[in-house]
């Protein structure tokens, strides 16, 4: 009997000792032994050695040497493993700091190296070809003034930009082209961009010469362009890579540049690739369309850059280009496009300057009925009888007051014309070659 206790009592130990083995090793139990260790080393009360695998630790970024896996680690790291200090971060710290900065991700770096590779190869194509296109003024002039017989035709000058690859300039955008032609015949359009100034770019527009209308293609010379305005200090501060081209496409950020220089220098209007002209801009001048309205005043709360209207040399041009040279910053979407324009001529309006007067503010309706939060309803037939009746009143409204209609094609280049929508209708009153 005495023996039967023993052997249960052995046994019982045995049991004991497993169940505080499994406790002790177990992940709750690891993970306080963790967290202890961290706060103790956090507050700088190192008081041993660890010898763990580096996978425990925080992961190693692109900056950051890390001994291999098999070396002991101290909870310290020289002074020399760590990228310097950036100076503008240097003069917050308190003097003697030693304060490593604050490491980015794998994936930031990665997507900040690409952008930069991005805008690099667009600035080194962008010097290379430059050279190249001497003749930019002696063909625009020529286009403009020539002396044969055709030149005398051209009552009213357009500008388009198109800094894409040549095979993107497609169906809407000779649809931009035709609808132009069709409220305008006698007009001149120059369609500045070295991707159509090809000759695959030309047999594209071949259909429109062939039918007498004065459409031509030619790759921009930005020093002409530029010359005589901030834009040719800013420009030639971009090639010397003294301005930060940002995040933002540089070429949006040129065709942004590109237009109002263009303006300035020649006069005429200006409009982007996806707008749709229903009406004669004849009797338009020195005019710039409304994007929103502010429901509560009626006033305008955003102006657009996609449609321009000016004199040759106006002087709200010249503050235009200004404002972009002096205030450029590639990393916001439309600082230099549609809120720059907003913000100088808020500023014109109420600093009442002298000589800013001669301008007109068009609502909403003249060039942007629809926003591009409501683009894709133009797209579709009606959906219901409440849709239905919207869209029956946007018809009438666009007919009665819309010059023209930006399509956003950022926001509606994937939709589909349907069969009796408005867009649909809008092709159908643009066509040209329609029974040609």
């Amino acid at each position: 009997m005495e023996e039967k206790n023993y052997h249960f009592s052995s046994s019982s130990a045995l049991h004991f000792k497993r169940y505080l083995l499994s406790l002790l090793f177990s992940l709750p139990t690891s993970l306080y032994a963790l967290l202890l260790l961290f706060l103790l080393t956090y507050n700088g009360f190192t008081v041993f050695w660890i010898h763990v695998p580096l996978s425990l630790l925080s992961p190693p970024t692109h900056h950051t040497k890390w001994p291999p896996a098999s070396s002991s680690v101290s909870l310290a790291v020289k002074e020399e493993t760590l990228p310097p200090i950036n100076k503008t971060h240097l003069a917050l710290l308190p003097q003697n700091a030693n304060f490593p900065p604050f490491p980015i991700t794998e994936k930031q770096h990665r997507r900040s190296t690409r952008v930069k590779r991005h805008h690099k190869r667009g600035l080194r194509s962008l010097l290379l070809e430059e050279p190249q296109f001497p003749l930019f003024r002696c063909r625009i002039k020529a286009f403009f003034y020539g002396n044969s017989s055709s030149s005398g035709s051209c009552k009213f000058r357009f500008f388009m930009t198109w800094i894409s690859p040549l095979k993107a300039f497609g169906v809407r955008e000779l649809l931009s082209v035709e609808s132009l032609f069709k409220t305008h015949r006698e007009a001149c359009l120059v369609i500045v961009s070295k991707s159509m100034d090809s000759d695959t770019g030309t047999q594209i527009l071949n259909p429109f010469v062939e039918n007498g209308f004065r459409v031509t293609a030619i790759a921009p010379d930005f020093k002409y362009i530029f010359k005589g305005t901030h834009a040719e200090s800013w420009f030639q501060k971009l090639k010397e890579g003294n301005v930060n081209p940002g995040e933002v496409s540089l070429g949006q950020n040129l065709s942004n540049l590109l237009r109002l220089a263009l303006l300035y220098k020649f006069g005429g209007a200006y409009i982007d690739a996806d707008v749709v002209v229903l009406k004669s801009f004849s009797k338009l001048r020195n005019t710039i369309g409304a994007q929103n309205l502010d429901p509560r005043t009626g006033e305008w709360s955003r102006l657009n850059n996609a449609v321009l209207v000016f004199d040759k040399k106006h002087p709200l041009l010249f503050k235009f280009i200004q404002e972009f040279a002096l205030t450029f910053d590639g990393n916001k979407w439309g600082h230099n496009g549609p809120y720059l324009i907003s913000r100088v001529v808020s500023r014109v309006r109420r600093n009442q300057q002298e000589g800013f007067e001669n301008f007109t503010v068009l609502p909403p309706s003249a060039f942007y009925p629809v926003d591009w939060r409501g683009i894709s309803s133009l797209f579709l037939r009606p959906r219901d009888e409440i849709h239905g009746t919207w869209l029956e009143k946007k018809k009438e409204q666009i007919s009665k007051e819309s010059f023209a209609v930006h399509l956003w094609n950022r926001h509606s280049k994937k939709l589909k014309v349907v069969k009796g929508s408005i867009v649909d209708s809008i092709i159908s009153s643009c066509c040209i070659f329609c029974n040609i």
